[in-house]
């Protein structure tokens, strides 16, 4: 029997972790321990989890996961610290808390309790936001709210739900499933026609009313539940496409991360796959070609239980994008080959429904890219012209991109006058669309055609664009 006085020093009786268990949602434990290993291996780690040690963090017994775990499950909730997942502070745990108190050096605090496990080094967690953004401080908050917010009528109330609407968060059911649905498709009609900038920051809290309406309770039905997830999952791809448009791009890999995270629970292929798609033209724009080609490859395995030959096709194209990225020019062709193979196949009732912007225009215009990041400017302005020929005008914001597409490669193709035509095209739908991408494309445009500014209309092209983004 122990001491009075070592008994004094022990730790103190286990509390449990309610968070994590919240987190787990309506899996088992055993199927969570299985998504933790399958995220493991997703950034490399190797742990041995199964539905004991889920059974263990639960109860309270492990108070602080070694860094491989701490490492798997950041990057399972991105956004979240240690402390929202339910766990005790590493320091604190090892006896440097507050006060500083002296303490004896000891392992990882989960290296006592799993001594199978080997030691990892500490690693970054994924960042949350662009340091040149002024939105990280709420975009952090935004994150730790999806998972840790109880309030089902204020999320009833951000996805326009009438007071008294969720009399019993034990309850939710199809009025709240569709509101969620509803939001999504709102969100991206308002994207298509008028671009991110003005839209990140209110959509902001449909998504944190989303993941309440998750925390506050599982649907009895198994498909209104499945609904919800996916509801979830698709809210926080286009808040993290808003993002990714109006440049603030680490704020869209973590909402992308969270949208991937709850595929996994929900066990739904096309969330997992759409997931991957936007996650692959994320690391493309910001210069992580590699991963562009592996999320893209990820995609399309997931995409292969769809059924959908057009989401196939996008998948390849965005694999195309990586290998022109790494200036692999043949893994490019190969890439291409495939999405014109599978985009032959036509259209399909299993085609997902936020798939709905593509069609041939934007085939042509993602061939563009690939060629223009391979350096072919006349061959890939071709295609951005035959983008915006072809695109639909009431999707003002593709047609915007497309054309200052055009503009860009006819610029490095030796075409000054043609590029500074489609730059005012550009400029004229600037009053309805606000695309923090689509002006960069034009600021690149406008410094690829200064040496020509002595010619009239690079002249006044110049003259505009700078008067439209406020540099005269």
């Amino acid at each position: 029997m122990a001491s009075s006085s070592k008994a004094s020093r022990a730790v103190p009786a286990p509390v449990p972790n309610l968070a994590f268990r919240r987190l787990r949602g309506h899996r088992s434990p055993g199927e969570f321990a299985t998504a933790v290993r399958r995220a493991a291996r997703e950034i490399g780690e190797q742990v041995s989890c199964d539905a004991r040690y889920i059974g263990r963090v639960e109860s309270g017994e492990i108070r602080c996961p070694n860094y491989a775990y701490e490492r798997v499950f950041l990057h399972m909730f991105p956004g979240l610290a240690l402390t929202d997942l339910g766990f005790t502070a590493r320091e604190q745990v090892r006896g440097r808390g507050a006060g500083n108190r002296a303490a004896p050096a000891s392992p990882p605090p989960d290296r006592a309790a799993d001594p199978d496990l080997p030691h990892h080094h500490p690693c970054c967690r994924l960042p949350l936001g662009s340091s040149e953004s002024d939105s990280d401080e709420e975009s952090d908050v935004l994150r730790r709210a999806f998972m840790t917010s109880g309030s089902a009528t204020v999320a009833a109330a951000s996805l326009g739900l009438g007071p008294g609407s969720l009399p019993d968060p034990r309850r939710v059911g199809e009025a709240e499933v569709g509101a969620v649905e509803e939001a999504v498709r709102r969100i991206r009609l308002l994207d298509d026609r008028h671009g991110a900038d003005g839209l990140y920051r209110r959509a902001a809290q449909p998504l944190r009313a989303a993941y309440a309406l998750l925390d506050a309770g599982t649907p009895a039905r198994r498909s209104t539940a499945q609904r919800l997830h996916t509801g979830a999952g698709e809210l926080a791809i286009s808040v993290g496409w808003l993002a990714h448009d109006s440049g603030r791009l680490e704020d869209a890999r973590s909402h992308y991360a969270e949208a991937l995270a709850t595929a996994r629970v929900a066990g739904d292929p096309a969330l997992e796959a759409h997931a991957f798609c936007n996650t692959s033209f994320l690391a493309r724009d910001a210069g992580r070609h590699r991963e562009a080609v592996r999320t893209a490859q990820a995609g399309q395995q997931a995409a292969r239980l769809v059924a959908s030959p057009r989401l196939l096709a996008l998948l390849a194209l965005r694999e195309a994008g990586g290998w022109a990225g790494l200036g692999d020019r043949a893994g490019c062709e190969q890439s291409l080959a495939k999405a014109h193979a599978h985009f032959g196949r036509g259209a399909s009732d299993a085609d997902p429904e936020w798939m709905s912007f593509f069609a041939e225009p934007e085939l042509e215009a993602l061939q563009a890219q690939c060629w223009s990041a391979l350096g072919e400017w006349a061959r890939a302005a071709r295609h951005a012209r035959r983008a915006a020929a072809l695109q639909d005008r009431r999707f003002t914001r593709n047609l915007a991109l497309y054309r200052a597409e055009l503009a860009a490669d006819l610029a490095r193709a030796g075409e000054p006058e043609e590029a500074a035509a489609a730059g005012e095209q550009v400029l004229e739908l600037l009053g309805e669309v606000r695309s923090s991408r689509i002006h960069a494309m034009l600021a690149d445009t406008a410094e690829v055609l200064l040496p020509h500014r002595r010619t009239p209309s690079v002249s006044t092209f110049l003259h505009h664009r700078e008067t439209a983004t406020g540099h005269a």
